[in-house]
Order: structure tokens, then C-alpha cells, then sequence
């Protein structure tokens, strides 16, 4: 039985002074970012509470998230610096961007809620 692929998210989360980067992956990037800011001193120190999403890229299958993952996790903090900055230059928290974005794709607004271009 052929497995169904689904959409999944490579992401770049920080805390608010912008100290530490984390790369995640995930399959449902809203409910991941809601159980982040729930308990932020899960996975990381209290210092580090990561609950600011800078960055996120949608790919079309598994494989191609988790070699994309791979990748952006190897790079240094100036490489991930840089792909934040090329689509969000002020470091901005885009959870609420994500969401209402996920709420117009049933309203279907006709321009776009988001621009990063340059």
C-alpha cells in the first residue's frame, strides 16, 4: 500500500532577544508553534523559551522536508541569519501571520495578506 505524502514545514524559531536558533520540522506548523508557546521550557533551558517563528518553508513531501531540514540545520547562525532576512528582514513572530493565512485560504481573499518581496 503506497503511503500518502502531505505537505510538511521546515521552520526557524528564536526567543525575542534573538539569542538562540532552533530548526524544526513539521507536519502541522500552527499546532506546533500553539504547543511551543504552551510549554516553552519543554524542550529547551528557561533562557531559551523559542517561541518566535521567523521563518518557515512549505514542501510537498516528507522526503523533500527532511533534506531540506538537514540542510538549513547544518548551516551556520550567518547562513540562517541570512534566509530569515531574505523574507523577513525584522525578525518578526509570523504565527499570527500563519494563522490568519490558514483562516483567508477558506475565505479565499483575492491579494495576498503577506509580501516579503524585496
Amino acid at each position: 500500500m503506497k503511503k500518502l505524502e502531505s505537505k510538511r514545514f521546515v521552520f526557524i524559531i528564536t526567543d525575542r532577544n534573538r539569542n538562540n536558533i532552533h530548526v524544526g520540522l513539521s507536519s502541522n506548523l500552527v499546532k506546533t508553534m500553539d504547543f511551543y508557546r504552551s510549554m516553552p521550557n519543554l524542550f529547551f533551558d528557561a533562557g531559551k523559551q523559542l517561541t518566535n517563528l521567523v521563518y518557515f518553508e512549505e514542501l510537498n513531501t516528507e522526503n523533500m522536508a527532511e533534506m531540506r531540514f538537514k540542510t538549513i540545520n547544518r548551516f551556520t547562525r550567518t547562513q540562517k541569519e541570512k534566509i530569515i532576512k531574505s523574507v523577513n528582514t525584522n525578525w518578526m513572530d509570523l504565527t499570527n501571520a500563519l494563522k490568519y493565512e490558514g483562516i483567508s485560504k477558506r475565505i479565499k481573499f483575492t491579494q495576498p495578506l503577506l509580501s516579503f518581496a524585496s
